[in-house]
C-alpha cells in the first residue's frame, strides 16, 4: 500500500483545497492519470496518481484543506 501525498507546491504555497476527487474507493487508477482536482490562492490544479492500483482510502474530501506533506489517499 502506498500514501499520496500532496507534494511541494508553488513557493509560498504550503496548502490546497480538494476541489474533486476523480475517483471513488475501491476505483483502479493508473499512473499518471488525473486522480485529484486541487485548488490553491493562486491556481487550479489535476493531481496525477503516482502509481497503479486500487484507490483504497481517501483521507481528505472534497472541500476540506489539506497541508504540503499530508497524506490525502492511500492506494494499493
Amino acid at each position: 500500500m502506498a500514501n499520496v501525498v500532496l507534494p511541494p507546491l508553488a513557493e509560498g504555497v504550503d496548502k490546497a483545497n480538494v476541489s474533486y476527487w476523480h475517483r471513488s474507493i475501491g476505483d483502479a487508477v493508473k499512473e499518471g492519470e488525473d486522480l485529484v482536482e486541487l485548488v490553491t490562492d493562486k491556481a487550479t490544479f489535476n493531481m496525477p496518481s503516482p502509481l497503479s492500483g486500487k484507490l483504497k482510502e481517501i483521507l481528505v474530501n472534497d472541500g476540506e484543506e489539506a497541508k504540503v506533506g499530508q497524506v490525502l489517499a492511500t492506494i494499493e
